[in-house]
């Protein structure tokens, strides 16, 4: 049924339980498991920002070092997919979380995207959030997973 599962991990608790999710779809399945992680590089904004207070931030090693994050992210989902036997591949993305989980769902011909359920309520629920954005705007199927266990 699916080929395709795309999931996103910021590396909480409430992720890995949607990551948790993910994994056993596609182990059932046997599709292969697309896992983004989406990272804000500096901006001009945070340029702008840091020069006000007299910082000049060494903007390389901060991007470097979001980078350098977010594959240790993916990594760690990659060890864990491993022992459960499912195919993984790793999408470590500058830019929003919500966008890059259509890109690669896109690029991947995914079934299906899953994510957690975070900020599905109260005002984020209104003025957005990442599952928000990515049922309303993905051509795939979306799979919205509890993740309030997390937050107990």
């Amino acid at each position: 049924m699916y080929q395709q599962i795309v999931v996103g991990t910021d590396g909480s608790a409430g992720a890995d339980i949607a990551v948790n999710h993910a994994f056993e779809l596609a182990r059932l399945t046997g599709a292969t498991l697309h896992v983004v992680n989406a990272h804000k590089l500096t901006s001009a904004f945070h340029l702008s920002a840091a020069a006000e207070v007299g910082v000049i931030p060494d903007v390389t090693a901060a991007d470097e070092a979001l980078v350098a994050q977010s594959r240790s992210i993916c990594s760690a989902v990659v060890g864990r997919a491993g022992a459960v036997g499912v195919a993984v591949e790793t999408h470590t993305i500058a830019g929003d979380p919500a966008d890059a989980l259509i890109r690669v769902a896109a690029d991947a011909n995914a079934d299906v995207i899953v994510v957690g359920n975070r900020g599905m309520t109260g005002a984020r629920r209104i003025l957005g959030s990442v599952p928000n954005r990515v049922a309303h705007h993905c051509s795939s199927s979306v799979l919205i997973v509890d993740t309030s266990a997390a937050d107990a």
